[in-house]
């Protein structure tokens, strides 16, 4: 099931993003894909905030990965921009984080395509104009934890 959301602000975009985050459990995986600059830092801002963890949610470009610990549940922010290979993947510990306490949220996944589960929620990110994304929302088959989200 795939679903399509245009937001008209950040703002916008990070209350989506609340919405999703909301949602979310413990083994989800978001896999992003979109420009640079398209808003996929600004949504997870929101899926942190959503999941109880505040909103001081950086781009992990540089780090290559964000943590952000919950009492019960922790977000993992991964940017796999420069990753190449599977052993430049495996040298970011992202297999390490994948359990059951952890959300991990994928910047770049379709350089790691392989690599992600069937199972993956994916989010692709459009850039229209300065503040305009067109934003699609593709759940797992069956997984109806996103069919109705109003922000």
């Amino acid at each position: 099931m795939t679903k399509v959301y245009k937001t008209s602000s950040a703002a916008e975009t990070i209350a989506l993003g609340e919405e999703i985050g909301r949602r979310l459990k413990g083994g989800d995986l978001i896999a992003y894909s979109g420009g640079l600059g398209a808003g996929k830092t600004t949504i997870t801002r929101g899926i942190s905030i959503g999941m109880g963890l505040g909103d001081e949610v950086t781009s992990p470009t540089f780090a290559l990965v964000n943590e952000y610990r919950g009492d019960s549940l922790s977000l993992i922010h991964f940017d796999m921009y420069r990753i190449n290979s599977a052993d430049d993947l495996e040298t970011t510990g992202f297999f390490d984080y994948m359990d059951e306490d952890t959300v991990l949220a994928v910047e770049w996944s379709e350089n790691i395509a392989e690599e992600l589960p069937e199972d993956a929620l994916r989010i692709d990110i459009q850039r229209i104009d300065e503040d305009s994304r067109e934003i699609s929302i593709t759940a797992p088959e069956g997984d109806d934890r996103f069919e109705d989200i109003s922000y």
